[in-house]
């Protein structure tokens, strides 16, 4: 595989690889073509369609977007692997930020790439107590990140795992997951909490897909304790799809809570910012959980957040009774106590709005910017650049 020269260093292109491109990726990419002009930005999706979320395509972005496969195509690992260096060749050397490192395609990839004389990132999302961890498995990772130069993370503790797996510290920089609060924002059209619409009239709302990780059985459980404890409990929105939404419904009705809390289903992004407008609180309560993309999206409209400790987010963006509360994910009665705390105390949820409200840059698609950015200067090719 050969690779041709992209000019000078100002020149080389700088290329995102995800499975699929939701709003976030779009995010990210606008983001760095705005902030560094002068570079050339290429998004590459292995799918025209996500194979985890509902996602509606974009009709247009405003970088350059290659989809490398349509979502009724069935090509193997080889087939993938070889559209894959196809593109990146004809892209030339460049900054390739990665997803994925754990398929053999991306990690063949990656040793192409960067024996080609470009510069190869992990875009990292795990940390180490998301779930057990075997010795055999963790000597298996640290192999497959050896190829990359660097990585970009989120919080404390994916970028601790990163450097327990071999990533030096001076490689690792962040802010991984992000999004453009801008765009959350006006996607609402509403004022921000704690303006807008008013204090008794917001509803607890979960944002999250109906699978076992995230734990929507134990947060009807909380739900149920709440409203027994309140004489006007406010509704609960949960807005998701997955297979166990008719599990999920059941159980519900079971408890007596069918007038009360409300499936919506999938929703597209802009359709969840204006549900966040109306909202008292984000919940979520996983059970395993990298991040959680939808505290970004909260912070963004005041909303305080009771998530469970187990949740990456809750590194960086949440200070336990500050911006919102931390959880056991076991401990429904825990979390029954949080919700009456903001549904009953106006005065303390309008300081926990107005702090989450401040502190919502944290997440904002300009840290991943600064991420980019410090990588690429960290590792910019001279003239000699060696070609390792």
């Amino acid at each position: 595989m050969r690779f041709t020269a992209a000019g000078g260093a100002a020149k080389r292109p700088i290329v995102f690889y995800w499975e699929n491109f939701g709003p976030m990726h779009i995010d990210r990419c606008k983001a760095v073509m705005q902030s560094m002009h002068e570079r050339r930005v290429v998004g590459l999706e292995m799918w025209s369609r996500s194979r985890t979320y509902e996602w509606a395509a974009a009709a247009t972005v405003p970088f350059q977007k290659i989809t490398l496969f349509s979502e009724a195509d069935k090509p193997g690992t080889v087939a993938r692997l070889r559209r894959l260096l196809q593109i990146c060749r004809e892209i030339g050397r460049g900054d390739y930020f990665l997803c994925n490192y754990q398929d053999v395609e991306t990690l063949l990839l990656a040793i192409a790439l960067r024996l080609s004389g470009s510069r190869v990132y992990v875009m990292w999302l795990s940390k180490f107590d998301d779930y057990h961890r075997y010795l055999w498995r963790e000597l298996g990772k640290s192999v497959f990140l050896k190829p990359y130069h660097g990585a970009i993370s989120s919080g404390v503790r994916a970028k601790d795992y990163l450097r327990f797996l071999g990533i030096r510290s001076d490689s690792i920089a962040g802010e991984y997951n992000t999004l453009s609060i801008d765009r959350v924002q006006k996607a609402a059209n509403r004022v921000p909490a704690p303006g807008g619409t008013p204090f008794q009239e917001r509803s607890f709302v979960a944002v999250a897909r109906l699978v076992p990780k995230k734990n929507i059985s134990m947060l009807l459980d909380a739900y149920d304790t709440y409203r027994h404890a309140e004489p006007a409990p406010r509704p609960l929105v949960i807005c998701g799809s997955g297979p166990l939404e008719g599990e999920l419904v059941a159980k519900a009705r079971e408890l007596g809570l069918d007038h009360l809390v409300s499936f919506r289903g999938f929703l597209q992004s802009d359709a969840i910012s204006a549900v966040l407008a109306e909202s008292l609180c984000l919940l979520l309560p996983s059970i395993e959980e990298q991040f959680g993309n939808a505290v970004i999206e909260a912070q963004a409209m005041g909303l305080p957040v009771i998530l469970s400790d187990n949740c990456g987010a809750r590194d960086l963006l949440v200070r336990n009774g500050v911006t919102g509360f931390v959880v056991e994910p076991d401990n429904p009665e825990g979390m029954a106590w949080f919700m009456l705390q903001l549904a009953r105390d106006e005065a303390l949820w309008r300081r926990m709005s107005e702090r989450a409200l401040a502190g919502a840059h944290l997440g904002d698609v300009s840290q991943f910017v600064r991420g980019v950015q410090r990588l690429v200067a960290l590792n910019a090719p001279t003239d000699r650049s060696k070609r390792a």
